[in-house]
């Protein structure tokens, strides 16, 4: 069930706590000691609650409060939520997303390709991930697999959210510092590179599923991992695997990708309501799920950021034939304050039914910061599938300004995607299986399908904005295929200009926070900064 980890967060959020400290060596301090939480199957699983929580709130009192990273410059709102900041890496960066609001410290440099050591938002997303890492490392060195069987699904669970927070810092950052349960307490962490990182999350993914210490596909909890999850993560990694190393592995990406294609999964019939209020019901699509619950647990963050930045109270009146709804009936709807590049939206063709899109004037042309300019997306939207035109169905936390919406990590129609790409690039599988799946997403988008001549690297990367935009996929394809820094592809405003202009190469990373480089004298900066 979907809304499990809420019906026990009440009596779990206080057992794992953080100290206020900005430096990595930051462990849980119990309010209830360890040997008590552990000490019974059910505190056992409301522990592994929390450590899923960590995702999903912010802290212990909601929309924002007794902040579970309580550090000086983080705003719980803005900059300590794990989608808000890890979509602002990954879309603000990109065609994918532009934001007018330039008076908040970060956003401007988030833009304009032009990140900073103590950038607020950059800050939050390290600290958030170290943190869940942190969560995942004690509930490993505690829990006690004579509890029962189930338990070593449990640490296996924990070391799979651990792993996919390895592979966030790997990804943005590079080079961070490194700990596990097996480390001291206390200890300044040492840093690890991205070579070694790799291979630490390929081994801790192959190890929990050639093991089978995950539960098989499809076998667990709604929202919990389970082996298809460790595949889709494997094959995400294998796929990016020449940036992260230098070494390609594109059979391994399409062997994995593979391997999550045949576990049971299919396509959801309609493109939009993968974003809608009910995602979590009758949804054969989606692998693995940050849960959102908009009564229970909710914040600034999530998928109601999602719903709320790309808002507009006129758009909701002039296009209800297309948006319905937003669905967010609280103080504050409609922030309207993202849009989209044109370089973007021009990747669709005419009648695409992923073309969610609305707005005037669709180019930013006169000011990067002016709200007539850009078109915007409903693509996420807090109401259900039964809504229609006239008559929307808001999903149970509208009334609090809250999104039900789940944030879906890992679907099937990217895992078709990767299996493509990898055989297109000279990964062993079969061409006409990828022409086949990705005809599967163009058939559900309602354009023609394709022939095996035209499956090239380039159209599966268009095709892969126009089925995963705003779902944090940008930044890291447009790297792995040159194009993030390079002058070779602009688009409006990058570079902080109109026309667009390249970046140095160095901000394919991000920069470690200048506090923590301050506070470990083990790490050494990212090149460039």
């Amino acid at each position: 069930m979907k809304k499990y980890i809420y019906q026990i967060i009440a009596i779990i959020a206080p057992l794992l706590m953080f100290a206020s400290c900005t430096d990595l060596d930051i462990y849980p301090e119990n309010t209830s000691s360890s040997e008590v939480v552990f000490s019974t199957f059910e505190g056992t699983k409301g522990a592994l609650a929390k450590v899923y929580l960590a995702y999903t709130t912010t802290g212990n009192t909601s929309p924002a409060g007794k902040s579970d990273l309580p550090i000086p410059g983080i705003d719980e709102g803005q900059n300590a939520d794990f989608l808000r900041v890890w979509f602002n890496h990954q879309e603000l960066p990109t065609e994918e997303a532009h934001c007018l609001w330039i008076q908040d410290p970060g956003i401007p440099e988030l833009n304009d390709i032009n990140f900073t050591i103590d950038d607020r938002f950059t800050s939050g997303l390290y600290y958030r991930v170290v943190m869940q890492i942190m969560y995942a490392n004690e509930f490993i060195r505690n829990a006690k697999e004579d509890l029962g069987a189930e338990v070593t699904n449990f640490k296996a669970e924990a070391r799979f959210i651990r792993a996919f927070d390895y592979w966030v810092l790997l990804d943005i950052f590079g080079n961070p510092p490194f700990v596990t349960e097996n480390d001291a307490l206390g200890i300044l962490p040492a840093q690890t590179n991205r070579i070694e990182l790799f291979k630490y999350v390929e081994s801790e993914l192959l190890d929990i599923t050639n093991n089978n210490l995950l539960k098989a596909p499809k076998a667990n909890e709604y929202g919990r991992a389970d082996q298809a999850a460790a595949w889709a993560l494997l094959a995400r990694l294998y796929l990016n695997a020449e940036v992260y190393t230098g070494t390609a592995r594109w059979t391994d990406a399409a062997t994995y990708a593979k391997k999550v294609i045949d576990a049971g999964f299919s396509l959801k019939g309609n493109y939009e309501e993968l974003f809608l209020a009910d995602n979590d019901k009758n949804n054969p699509e989606i692998i693995l799920a940050i849960a959102y619950d908009g009564q229970k647990a909710y914040g600034y963050g999530g998928t109601s950021f999602l719903v709320n930045c790309g808002s507009n109270i006129d758009y909701q009146s002039t296009y209800a034939d297309k948006i319905i709804s937003y669905g967010m009936l609280g103080n504050n709807k409609y922030w309207n304050g993202y849009r989209i590049r044109k370089e973007m939206f021009s990747k669709f063709g005419q009648n695409d039914k992923r073309f969610l899109f609305v707005g005037e004037n669709s180019a930013i042309d006169n000011s990067p910061t002016n709200w007539e300019y850009g078109l915007q997306t409903y693509k996420y939207r807090n109401i259900t599938s039964a809504s229609t035109v006239g008559n929307p169905v808001y999903g149970s936390g509208a009334n609090q300004d809250a999104a039900d919406i789940d944030f879906p990590l890992f679907r099937l129609a990217e895992q078709y995607l990767i299996y493509a790409e990898a055989v297109v690039r000279g990964g062993s599988g079969s061409k006409g299986d990828a022409v086949g799946y990705i005809n599967q997403l163009r058939t559900r988008a309602d354009v023609s399908s394709i022939g095996e001549s035209q499956l090239t690297a380039n159209f599966i990367l268009d095709e892969r904005a126009r089925e995963l935009y705003w779902e944090c996929f940008r930044r890291t394809d447009l790297i792995r295929y040159g194009l993030f820094t390079s002058s070779s592809y602009v688009w409006e405003w990058k570079g902080g200009v109109k026309d667009g202009r390249g970046a140095d190469a160095h901000f394919n990373i991000y920069p470690l926070p200048a506090s923590d480089i301050n506070a470990n004298t083990n790490l050494k900066q990212n090149q460039g900064y």
